[in-house]
């Protein structure tokens, strides 16, 4: 237990690194933040997904063990935890499953994913009750999938030829694939928008939706144009008709980590005039990676036009066959990513995972689904700031010591998920003192 002295002092730490992180986004919607704010304070687990920031002002005080030039600036995930994984459509039309949400991705040391989702997992097996045993036995089961994956992309030539498809999965990962495929775009817009009058379809009235005056509907149509330039050639829809714009409207409602953040909804027309062809588009702010913070790289910010572009590039270079719609543009001078609002999207279920030997051939997978966004990316992906292969990287610093990696992640998951939960505690308390400035309405 932290004495009092050293709890003021956490306390301080996590409230300045919090302003320093979301002061400018408190100010323009305070609202959107007690939201936020109130719901990392349902469990630590909340609070952890809500906090990457304070995860980075930790890890980067201390010196990697493990990483040397290279293996310590590859493209990383930025966010890794339990819930960050899901199915995708992706653009050579499998249903797939893998890490979704690269909002935080960035350039960094290929332990600091694997130290995050280390955390997540532990924290998650607290929840749980389960014993420390098993959470280690886990984490170390994780860590082990993820270099045998780094060992199989060693061994191959085509880094693209591994996926977690309906193939090849079983339990909860292949529960959640069945329950994409039976997903379709007709139920997706038909749930959020109506048939008028004129035979035309628009967005239906909600609470998280925002009709927009002509001003700034024509500042977003017009940003949208610029967007479809970012759309690599050989995936763009030869039908011109397709991109038609059919109605846009604001959209607020996302996640813990989108509060504050500006975001629109863009109803295109699709391959055909027909109702059913139609799709759905988001346009939302990119925010500043929480590692760019604390891990400054000129050469890295000089890099991107914009938060949106970074994002887009980090995307393709992360993950495999991306999203044929996904692409960025700029709006008030700010970065938007663009990205298709897309059915087949179901998160992992981890509610029904109970038994250790269920979860551990579910982190089987994921530790092969992270090695494979360390080293496979998008045949789209131009970007040249990993000009290396990352497999090698990797296994050139593990070399004679994995068990040694196994243990230094392990022990770091299970004693940062101590942290957390002591963290968590003063967060609350701090909010409901009103020291983070957003706790009263």
């Amino acid at each position: 237990m932290a004495t009092p002295r050293t709890a003021e002092r956490r306390t301080e730490t996590i409230v300045t690194v919090l302003n320093d992180a979301f002061a400018s986004l408190m100010e323009r919607d305070p609202a959107a933040f007690r939201t936020k704010f109130r719901k990392m304070a349902a469990d630590p687990h909340s609070f952890y997904r809500g906090t990457a920031c304070l995860f980075y002002a930790d890890v980067t005080r201390d010196p990697d063990p493990f990483c040397d030039e290279r293996s310590g600036r590859i493209w990383v995930h930025g966010d890794l935890h339990v819930e960050n994984f899901g199915t995708y459509l992706n653009a050579d039309g499998r249903m797939v499953f893998d890490v979704n949400d690269f909002d935080e991705a960035y350039l960094g040391r290929f332990t600091w994913d694997l130290q995050r989702f280390a955390a997540s997992l532990a924290l998650t097996g607290w929840q749980k009750a389960l014993p420390e045993e098993d959470v280690r036995r886990l984490i170390g089961r994780y860590v082990r999938a993820y270099l045998s994956q780094i060992d199989a992309y060693r061994d191959t030539e085509n880094d693209e030829d591994f996926a977690l498809t309906l193939g090849n999965t079983e339990g909860p990962i292949r529960a959640a694939l069945l329950e994409a495929r039976g997903q379709t775009r007709r139920g997706l817009v038909g749930g959020q928008t109506l048939v008028g009058e004129d035979g035309g379809r628009r967005f239906a009235e909600h609470p998280t939706v925002r009709q927009l005056s002509k001003t700034e509907r024509a500042k977003v149509a017009r940003a949208f144009e610029q967007y479809l330039e970012t759309i690599p050639a050989d995936k763009r829809h030869d039908r011109p008709l397709f991109y038609d714009v059919l109605d846009i409207v604001g959209k607020s409602g996302f996640g813990i980590g989108s509060a504050g953040l500006p975001a629109y909804n863009v109803l295109v027309e699709g391959y055909s005039q027909a109702l059913e062809n139609d799709v759905l588009l988001s346009m939302k702010q990119a925010n500043v990676p929480a590692v760019s913070r604390y891990a400054e790289d000129d050469s890295i910010e000089q890099y991107f036009e914009n938060e949106g572009h970074r994002t887009v590039v980090s995307q393709r270079a992360l993950q495999a066959h991306t999203d044929p719609l996904l692409g960025y543009t700029s709006l008030d001078g700010a970065g938007f990513v663009v990205a298709e609002v897309s059915p087949y999207e179901v998160d992992l279920e981890w509610g029904g995972l109970i038994e250790p030997d269920e979860i551990a051939g579910v982190v089987d997978l994921l530790g092969r689904a992270t090695a494979k966004i360390h080293c496979a990316s998008d045949e789209d992906s131009d970007q040249d700031l990993v000009d290396f292969q990352v497999e090698q990287a990797v296994a050139d610093c593990v070399e004679g010591r994995r068990r040694e990696l196994v243990d230094w992640v392990t022990d770091f998951g299970l004693g940062y998920a101590d942290q957390v939960r002591e963290d968590h505690a003063h967060f609350v308390e701090a909010f409901r003192s009103g020291a983070i400035g957003v706790a009263s309405t």
